[in-house]
């Protein structure tokens, strides 16, 4: 007497140990292709926390756009790439006389952590400098992230330290944004953006009596992130999984519009009889001395955290 009490522990078996471990590994770590998930591609995790697979590279220039920097974070998914390209040049179309849209950083051609972000790791986020004015009302193209005021003005010194006024573009500003949100193609989940220039993009398309259900898309993905700055010097665009990009690795970023395309239906919670045919598939036969029953049942618990949610909106969602 007098001893500390000990617990017996009963060692799992060489096959749930094997798959525990593997289970565990895809739930706690980012996913990345391997010989173990080959079908993962794409867009791979959460915009905070994932790769980028097959990216595309945005072009230096194009209609109506041109990046902010010929060098970095300029890779991009298919889509994402696409809906720039084809907004920005919807809108040089309806206002040939102005400078195009300066398109800022994209992903890394791998995906992954870029500096200055903690989104834009899985190909599906993009900075979009605004559309700027002269004073007088003149299109002309901002030096780089001019931060507007509630009134519309920006204020940027030049590098004789001299006072330049800007305004911003709300005209061109709501083409862009029209263009993303009806675009069949780009299934746009944000657009972040201030609240104050938010609320000039939408009451001038009210006011220019654009349809009530484009405007109703607009507003709902324009939004001020709450957990990083306010937005208020360019459009950050994010797009939405695709059901093809869903079943390939993608995961979350934000809510499921009802107008969006709908994503596959996971089945319920794996049973017992799952379990035993996942241990069965990948050591087969040796089941019967492992014990299939015992081994198949302590790895539910596994199974189930592992099981991705498709509809939620991910922590940390904003960028």
């Amino acid at each position: 007497m007098g001893g500390r009490l000990r617990f017996a522990r009963r060692p799992l078996s060489l096959v749930a140990s094997a798959l525990t471990a593997l289970v565990a590994s895809a739930v706690l770590g980012c996913a990345t292709p391997s010989p173990l998930a080959p079908s993962l591609r794409g867009s791979i995790g959460v915009p905070h926390h994932g790769v980028l697979t097959g990216g595309v590279e945005m072009p230096r220039r194009g209609d109506g756009f041109v990046l902010l920097r010929s060098k970095g974070a300029r890779w991009g998914h298919p889509r994402l790439v696409a809906a720039v390209q084809q907004a920005a040049g919807e809108v040089e179309r309806a206002r040939p006389a102005g400078p195009p849209l300066v398109v800022g950083d994209l992903s890394g051609e791998r995906g992954g952590f870029i500096r200055g972000h903690r989104s834009h790791r899985t190909g599906r986020d993009v900075d979009l400098l605004l559309y700027a004015l002269t004073p007088e009302g003149l299109p002309v193209r901002a030096p780089g992230f001019l931060r507007y005021g509630r009134d519309g003005l920006a204020e940027e010194q030049d590098k004789a330290g001299k006072s330049m006024f800007y305004r911003l573009d709300v005209e061109r500003t709501w083409l862009l944004v029209r263009a993303l949100v009806m675009s069949p193609e780009a299934d746009v989940q944000w657009i972040f953006v201030a609240r104050w220039l938010e609320a000039l993009i939408t009451e001038y398309a009210r006011a220019r009596g654009e349809d009530p259900e484009v405007v109703w898309h607009a507003e709902s993905v324009l939004l001020q992130p709450g957990d990083s700055a306010p937005h208020d010097d360019h459009l950050h665009l994010r797009i939405a999984c695709a059901p093809e990009d869903t079943i390939a690795g993608c995961e979350g970023g934000g809510p499921r519009w009802p107008w969006l395309p709908e994503l596959p239906a996971l089945r319920g919670l794996p049973d017992e009889d799952l379990g035993r045919a996942i241990l069965e598939g990948i050591l087969p036969g040796a089941l019967d001395a492992a014990g299939p029953t015992s081994a198949a049942s302590s790895l539910l618990p596994f199974m189930a955290a592992a099981t991705p949610d498709l509809t939620g909106t991910a922590p940390g969602a904003a960028p």
